[in-house]
């Protein structure tokens, strides 16, 4: 059977190049284009696999309506943009959203078993088919990505002919085709099949191509491959070690997200009108200079905003400025933003005091807060309004997104742009403080140092073996306080799962864990129905919360699991926990902002041998 004769290229009228016409590949909620499929990041459609294309033709393809500008002025200082935008929500006629790119291009037939691109099947326009057999093709089940970012095809080629003699740039010198099969024995790499038609090497199995050094040992490394950029995008020489991984694994494409309450004086949302105006208005310290600047900004229209808000706005912008002489990292910046987060959900923000336009409320409840004195929970707090900006700042390949530097953050688009993409939720949360003199003799005790201790050595060896140099690794965050609130955290989401009919998905974590912080969030997570269900500050009444931490403390003190669970010297994938598995406390992703790494129950209830390494051993007495 002939193959059909290859397309050519549709032309306009006198011979222009057509508008474009892009057809439709499936649907993702905009949550997703944040968190699952963002830019770089691998998605399956159908039969057929794509990667999402970077944000440089974003400004001219996505629509100011389906895709609105966002601003949250404290998140977009640290991250040096002018603003957000929500990912493009499209209907049936909507012309555009989300571009893609075919990737993996390698395809194979399972009918004659060709590998090769997939342009080279010649498939009909819009379909993808092989040209000859009329049967769907299988996109590559492979992919190459080093710790730069970068991200690859698999080298079917220099993997068949490994055992010649041939050159690995001599890729097709061969003029054989590939052929993949799979034999049926097994379910291994070792039923895969490869073979090239040109008959000088055996048949071989995709067995191996997954150890660490595989490709090293073909003397293949990253040349610095950016599919989702197009192929206009220069490529730079990249030289570090190329990883085999399957096209669905989570290693391939991990999102490094910040986040950002809005709270006041930034929460009534009447500044968005100056977000462009920021950087030229912080030159100046005279009120009548800034009264000026502003007149010829909105050029008689006059100012939205009130002078005076204008000059409490910056002087709360300068709060956050770094002191001279600290240390002005984007890390040291962003537990700024954290501290006056922290300030702002101890003091409060009366909803009676405001406007129906603020969007942070947080009081006091009314019970009688010293119920929860035994615990050494104080200040509980009601957050009965919340918004959170969370942004995509970037992205990595098999590295973990919170421990990695900026190096291995691959940027969304090839040029620096003001915005990035962003989505915001609404919802509600309680919030809950330990008590700081409790917590200070209890972290000083010399079996809960030396247990944390276990866990912190053992996550800074992970980051300094991920670093290109160990001096220069991230700091592991754990300390007795921190690992405590994440599992108190881990603990009580479970249990108002359980008892309030939150899917636990729906709810997440915010930590407040440092010398001068001892605090946790725990709020609605999801913009959708369950997060909006409206029951959770109700948890945080003083009779019922002290309800809801004894019933989590006696229920973290047994696992199905135990007592390997307990006993364990090291757990997790990476051995970062240790009294933690998901059988007990482990959460969702969605709703942990650690990846389920630095927990451990036992600081909760104690250990069997040594009960008063828990926090909450009191709780627990008859």
């Amino acid at each position: 059977m002939t193959p059909p004769p290859a397309r050519r290229r549709r032309t306009g009228a006198k011979g222009a190049t057509p508008a474009h016409n892009l057809q439709r590949r499936g649907a993702v909620r905009r949550a997703q284009a944040i968190t699952t499929y963002g830019v770089g990041s691998l998605i399956a459609v159908d039969h057929e696999s794509f990667i999402i294309s970077g944000l440089d033709e974003a400004d001219r393809s996505w629509s100011a309506d389906e895709a609105p500008r966002v601003y949250e002025r404290r998140l977009a200082r640290l991250l040096d943009v002018d603003c957000f935008r929500l990912p493009p929500v499209s209907d049936d006629t909507s012309k555009d959203g989300l571009r893609v790119r075919r990737f993996p291009l390698m395809h194979s037939c399972p009918e004659c078993n060709e590998l090769q691109p997939h342009r080279d099947f010649n498939p009909p326009s819009g379909r993808s088919v092989c040209g000859v057999c009329e049967v769907d093709l299988v996109p590559s089940r492979f992919v190459v990505a080093c710790e730069a970012g970068h991200l690859g095809e698999f080298p079917y080629w220099q993997w068949v002919h490994r055992s010649s003699d041939r050159d690995s740039a001599a890729v097709g010198k061969c003029q054989g085709k590939l052929r993949l099969r799979t034999s049926g024995r097994t379910s291994s790499l070792r039923s895969i099949l490869v073979s090239c038609t040109c008959g000088q090497v055996p048949e071989v199995s995709m067995e191996g191509s997954f150890r660490r050094k595989a490709l090293k040992d073909l003397g293949l490394t990253c040349r610095g491959p950016r599919p989702w950029l197009g192929s206009s995008a220069p490529v730079q020489e990249c030289g570090l070690p190329l990883r085999t991984l399957q096209r669905g694994s989570s290693s391939v494409w991990q999102p490094v997200l910040k986040s950002a309450l809005s709270i006041p004086p930034w929460s009534s949302r009447r500044e968005d009108p100056l977000a462009e105006h920021w950087e030229a208005l912080r030159q100046f310290d005279n009120r009548e200079h800034i009264e000026i600047y502003l007149k010829g900004a909105f050029k008689g229209r006059g100012c939205p905003v009130p002078l005076d808000e204008v000059m409490e706005l910056l002087a709360a912008e300068r709060e956050e400025d770094p002191e001279a002489g600290t240390d002005p990292s984007f890390d040291h910046r962003y537990r700024a933003l954290r501290n006056k987060e922290y300030e702002r959900l101890r003091s409060g923000n009366d909803e009676s005091e405001h406007s129906r336009d603020e969007q942070f409320v947080c009081e006091s409840p009314l019970g009688d807060q010293s119920v929860l004195a035994p615990l050494g929970i104080a200040g509980p707090m009601l957050v009965k309004k919340l918004r959170e900006v969370r942004a995509l700042k970037a992205f990595t390949r098999l590295v973990d997104a919170e421990s990695t530097t900026d190096a291995k953050e691959m940027p969304l688009s090839l040029n620096p742009l003001r915005w990035l993409p962003a989505m915001e939720v609404r919802g509600e949360g309680v919030f809950l403080r330990l008590d700081e003199s409790r917590l200070a003799t209890w972290e000083k005790e010399t079996v809960v140092a030396a247990r944390v201790e276990r866990m912190r050595t053992a996550h800074q060896r992970v980051l300094e073996q991920r670093a290109d140099d160990p001096s220069r690794a991230v700091l592991s965050p754990a300390t007795p306080r921190m690992v405590l609130l994440h599992t108190l955290a881990h603990v009580l989401i479970d249990e108002w799962s359980l008892e309030a009919g939150y899917p636990s998905a729906s709810l997440r974590e915010r930590l407040y864990a440092a010398d001068d912080m001892a605090g946790v969030l725990i709020y609605t997570a999801t913009s959708d129905s369950a997060g909006s269900l409206g029951g959770l500050v109700a948890q945080g009444e003083p009779e019922l919360l002290d309800r809801t931490v004894r019933s989590a403390i006696r229920r973290a003190e047994w696992c199905s699991s135990d007592p390997l669970c307990m006993e364990t010297e090291a757990a997790g994938s990476i051995g970062t926990n240790l009294a933690a598995c998901h059988a007990c406390v482990m959460l969702p992703e969605t709703s942990c902002e650690h990846n389920n790494i630095l927990l451990d129950r036992a600081l909760l209830v104690g250990t069997p041998e040594d009960p008063s390494v828990g926090f909450f051993r009191q709780v627990l007495m008859p």
